[in-house]
């Protein structure tokens, strides 16, 4: 029935699910406190099937509609960021990729299970070994007369433990033992013998607490039709799928920005201090302003994500948006755990309160599928490349002849008006990455303010980003080229010099 019903109730009652587990029957701040979470409140969360909304009609889901993913994960993370990245680990990184790429005999007994026997499965590129260099991977597959053999090693994979059906990244080993350059993907299912991943070690993560990290062992023999189809090359299909995955992270960002910004108007309102509260302090005024420009920001992301990154679309290319997409919106999820716990004073800083705990849930958002750092730099690798193409200089002309920076960078005139330098050290890469992040992010909110959404919110929003991005012209143009000192320890001792 759950599948069948209006979304807007479907919504409705899994929030009301939500709120009854974790505010009436359970207290979730104590339940953020514990590795995983109990079988029974698991249990009835998934009982609402809030899967079904990656799963394909056909297969008795509710569509795989953009809109109602990024809904379910904002609702999920307005009350645990742990439970929306759960729901994320499944629907970008399994359920549609499967549903895009897998063999059509596969399918029907999936996502079956994931409906009816609530099912999960999660994603395994990264190695010990190799990080974010996934091209360099290790584990292998060899083709026989049954399927693939794949032998490797994965690890901080979420769910680790958990899932019942594992995408796994491999190369293919060739006969003389060299190991491809391209990728493919397969499913394992984790109640085959045969097809067990074993795990070695579960991690102490310090956040994301409900979430099973760790190292695992694999040793498989996949079925030759477990075996991902790519419309091209594997490597484009892996972009396709982690580009889909960082386009959607603004569905899970959404609801926990909300929460963050709900929880400390809701304090600053209470909180007295001398004649007034807090909220009568131009300094805590500012700074819940910024926390409703990031959810300003998170909103209009949304809207421009339901719009490209279904799994109709291939987004291997569409590298610009979603690395912008991730980093700016993970930036700002952090910033806005670290403004509530700020005004929330000490209380704030309690593993059970939401705002210590937010830092902590947040923090590694800027860390997987991609430090945002490598991902500035590669926002600014692509805008340089393209300007060198185009045999361009100056980066206002170039943003202006972009569509998705033609109307925002006007905003920024003054500071885009000059001259980019052929060679940029990593640093300055990374500074202008920033910015140029930011400003995609402008256009975004400038979309959302044309279909309707409030003028002031808008307005507030725009203005926050204009001083940012001031702040960060200023680092990006002022010259540091300083490098760490490795033998540091000598006549470096304050203590000598009394």
């Amino acid at each position: 029935m759950e599948t069948k019903i209006q979304f807007s109730e479907f919504i409705k009652d899994f929030k009301t699910t939500l709120h009854e587990l974790f505010h009436e029957e359970n207290d979730i701040n104590q339940l953020s406190l514990e590795r995983g979470l109990p079988a029974d409140v698991l249990n009835k969360i998934m009982s609402k099937k809030p899967l079904s909304v990656a799963i394909p009609l056909e297969y008795g889901g509710r569509g795989g509609h953009v809109k109602e993913c990024l809904e379910i994960l904002s609702a999920a993370s307005y009350e645990s960021l742990s439970l929306s990245l759960t729901f994320g680990i499944n629907i970008a990184l399994f359920l549609e990729p499967v549903a895009k790429y897998a063999e059509e005999s596969v399918k029907p007994d999936i996502f079956n299970r994931f409906l009816k026997n609530q099912n999960m499965g999660g994603l395994m590129i990264t190695e010990p070994d190799y990080g974010s260099d996934a091209l360099n991977m290790k584990t292998f597959s060899q083709e026989n007369d049954h399927g693939y053999s794949i032998k490797g090693s994965k690890h901080w994979q979420g769910l680790t433990g958990m899932a019942d059906y594992w995408l796994i990244a491999a190369r293919n080993k060739t006969n003389n033992g060299d190991l491809s350059r391209d990728v493919d993907f397969y499913i394992a299912d984790n109640s085959k013998p045969k097809q067990h991943v074993i795990v070695e070690e579960i991690y102490d993560n310090p956040g994301l607490y409900m979430i099973p990290y760790g190292l695992n062992t694999l040793d498989l023999e996949i079925p030759k039709n477990q075996r991902l189809i790519p419309e091209t090359t594997g490597i484009k299909m892996m972009l396709d799928i982690l580009h889909r995955s960082r386009l959607q992270f603004p569905g899970m960002a959404t609801g926990f920005i909300k929460r963050m910004l709900d929880e400390a108007t809701q304090h600053c309102k209470n909180r007295i201090v001398g004649a007034g509260n807090l909220l009568a302090l131009d300094q805590v005024q500012f700074q819940l302003a910024r926390i409703q420009s990031a959810f300003t920001i998170s909103s209009a992301m949304c809207l421009r994500s339901t719009k490209i990154s279904g799994v109709e679309h291939n987004v291997a290319t569409n590298g610009l948006e979603a690395n912008s997409m991730k980093t700016v919106v993970t930036d700002l999820m952090h910033e806005s755990a670290q403004i509530l716990t700020q005004v929330s004073g000490a209380n704030g800083y309690r593993v059970s309160h939401i705002g210590g705990r937010g830092i902590m849930d947040s923090r590694p958002f800027q860390i997987f599928e991609g430090s945002n750092e490598m991902l500035y730099s590669q926002i600014s690798d692509m805008i340089t490349r393209s300007m060198k193409k185009k045999k361009m200089s100056n980066l206002l002309e170039f943003l202006k002849s972009l569509d998705l920076t033609a109307e925002a960078c006007e905003y920024f005139k003054k500071d885009l008006n000059f001259n980019i330098a052929s060679n940029f050290p990593q640093r300055k890469l990374v500074d202008l990455g920033r910015i140029i992040a930011r400003i995609v992010s402008v256009g975004y909110v400038l979309e959302l303010q044309d279909k309707g959404f409030r003028k002031d919110l808008i307005d507030n929003c725009i203005t926050m980003v204009q001083q940012e991005i001031s702040g960060l012209f200023s680092v990006f143009h002022f010259d540091n080229s300083v490098k760490v000192i490795e033998d540091y320890s000598s006549n470096s001792s304050w203590s000598e010099f009394v």
